[in-house]
């Protein structure tokens, strides 16, 4: 029972944590431009497609299989116009192949099913994983299926097949490039941000956390928190590449604001350079806390090292500021000032870490290297 109630308890928690997740995802959408509201932008967009083209094809035209025209028109509409004029006619090849493949095997097996998709389904998963389809070879088998499961095949409806899948993929592909055009160019600088407050919201934690007496019981979760910081540096990357993509054969560029320019890309280099510091000083505190054979340094080497990183947080703010802010001129003399105080809280570091003695002095000297490294990292912009 006690097991249950503890499995139970989890599942509540998880539930919990994911309705909160949500939450915060609609008030972003709602209330600020951002990722949040990029996606459901683009979902929206891809819905609205999906509609045009039943309506063209199914309501107007009344054609056969006019499920494809919706069908190919969401797959067209992509997260920048580059890729959806890349992609689409990749999806055009695929899906005009599943098309004309099952029809092909509907007829030579009269139409019977189970025989035409055993005919169909190996060769169209097989070509489907050919490189020069990209992802999009899924929807060659799919496709295959729709034709198959609606029966009847001739020239008439092989020809209306790739009518309408034609359809969707323009009415997919004008829909992405005229209607609120993708311009993901201050996404780079919103997840930059981001990254710096996650980056200054641990380094606060782990500033409050040395102050305390038993503050490496919370070590490992700042390790492990430190390891998360690597999928935002990630999801910067992914922004970075939304933006170089989303800057090509894109007619946004020109209809709407897009806002300043992102920062430049050796901003990406060091914010990584800043979580590897981080990750190593959380790994090193981890260790100490994980080995009691080792000394540890004294507690007034954790205490000026708590300062110190309480300084790199405040510069970590002071970065998420000069990232977001309006205007900068301000976070930026702000960030000069907590620079000069975290120099200066590394000399003091350096004057304590000249008293360790043994494994202390090991230990110390690589958090000293390391954090050293973190403010000169953070004091580079």
């Amino acid at each position: 029972m006690r097991g249950t109630e503890t499995r139970w308890s989890a599942a509540r928690q998880w539930v919990g944590q994911e309705w909160a997740e949500v939450r915060r995802s609609v008030r972003s959408a709602c209330e600020e431009a951002g990722p949040e509201r990029d996606t459901l932008v683009q979902s929206l967009k891809a819905a609205g497609a999906a509609i045009l083209a039943w309506a063209l094809c199914g309501w107007w035209f009344q054609a056969p299989m006019a499920l494809l025209a919706p069908w190919t028109a969401i797959a067209m509409v992509g997260s920048t116009v580059y890729q959806s004029l890349r992609t689409g006619a990749q999806q055009f090849a695929i899906i005009a192949l599943g098309t004309v493949w099952a029809s092909a095997a509907m007829a030579l097996t009269r139409d019977q099913s189970m025989a035409a998709m055993l005919l169909t389904l190996p060769f169209m998963m097989l070509i489907g994983n050919y490189r020069r389809f990209g992802t999009q070879g899924i929807y060659g088998a799919t496709t295959a299926l729709f034709v198959i499961t609606a029966g009847v095949s001739s020239t008439s409806t092989v020809g209306h097949r790739l009518l309408e899948t034609l359809i969707g993929a323009v009415i997919g592909l004008l829909f992405n490039a005229l209607v609120l055009p993708p311009v993901h160019l201050r996404s780079v600088r919103e997840r930059l941000g981001r990254l710096a407050q996650e980056t200054a919201d641990l380094l606060d934690a782990m500033a409050g956390g040395l102050r305390e007496e038993d503050g490496l019981e919370e070590a490992e979760g700042w390790h492990l928190r430190a390891t998360r910081l690597t999928v935002s540096l990630q999801n910067v990357s992914d922004a970075r590449r939304w933006a170089t993509e989303g800057s090509r054969w894109n007619p946004g560029g020109r209809l709407r604001r897009t806002g300043p320019k992102p920062p430049p890309f050796a901003e990406d280099m060091r914010w990584g350079r800043v979580c590897t510091r981080v990750l190593t000083v959380t790994r090193t505190l981890a260790g100490i806390r994980e080995d009691p054979e080792l000394t540890q340094p004294s507690p007034d080497f954790f205490r000026q090292l708590s300062d110190v990183l309480g300084q790199a947080a405040l510069i970590c703010v002071r970065e998420t500021e000069l990232l977001t802010s309006s205007e900068p001129d301000t976070s930026r003399d702000d960030r000069e000032a907590v620079a000069g105080e975290a120099r200066a809280g590394l000399d003091a570091l350096t004057e304590i870490f000249r008293r360790q003695e043994g494994t202390a002095a090991a230990i110390g000297g690589e958090l000293l290297l390391e954090v050293r490294q973190l403010v000169t990292e953070l004091d580079s912009a």
